[in-house]
């Protein structure tokens, strides 16, 4: 049977690129788009088996992935970007994409990659699977903060670890050399502390810390 895939990118050389190494593989490229927006209304018209999307695209990729994936639940996402971000790896998967593709990818393998994704596999280069196994460990490991009342919040290990070096006084980037991540990283682990711990601030996370 057929599969038909959508490509949304904002770079002509990369759509084409990409293109004709999945028409190769035997897929129909049944949309080529420049934009998030376009994304969107060209998957609700096709209604493709899988769409292709760049994240840093105009009207962003990850947004658009958000917005398919509500409306067309049966149609998968892979997103093709230069980014090795892990932010933007959590974020897109969050978002309901399937596979996180880098564009230094051989483009023969494209085709294989996404009909693993349509029988029901996940592609993400192996660096890229390694971090989604640490962050699983991340999550899994808790540590409670208590509160008020005999209430206590779990906090992840790493979100302790990042709370503890913000009452040590260090800044979002020294946190993230201590630790290894991106400072955008550092800054989603403090909106989820902050969340959690039900404070405006981080001033006011590092007081509950000292109780």
């Amino acid at each position: 049977m057929t599969q038909t895939v959508l490509i949304a990118d904002d770079h002509p050389p990369t759509r084409a690129g990409v293109r004709l190494a999945l028409e190769r593989g035997g897929f129909v490229v049944c949309a080529e788009v420049p934009d998030g927006a376009s994304a969107v209304e060209a998957a609700l018209r096709e209604r493709p088996d899988v769409c292709l999307l760049d994240i840093n695209m105009p009207g962003n990729g990850i947004e658009a992935t958000k917005t398919i994936v509500r409306q067309l639940p049966e149609t998968a996402i892979v997103m093709l970007t230069v980014s090795r971000s892990d932010a933007d790896l959590f974020d897109a998967l969050c978002a309901g994409a399937s596979g996180y593709l880098l564009k230094d990818t051989d483009p023969a393998r494209l085709p294989h990659a996404l009909r693993g994704v349509l029988d029901g596999e996940a592609a993400l280069p192996r660096r890229l699977v390694a971090l989604v196994i640490d962050e699983f460990r991340e999550r899994r490991r808790h540590r409670r903060l208590p509160l008020i009342k005999g209430r206590g919040v779990d906090l992840t290990e790493r979100e302790w670890e990042v709370l503890v070096l913000l009452r040590n006084g260090l800044s979002t980037a020294e946190i993230g050399e201590r630790l290894f991540i991106a400072p955008v990283t550092v800054r989603t682990h403090v909106s989820a502390i902050l969340k959690k711990l039900h404070v405006p601030d981080r001033e006011a996370a590092v007081e509950l810390l000292d109780r």
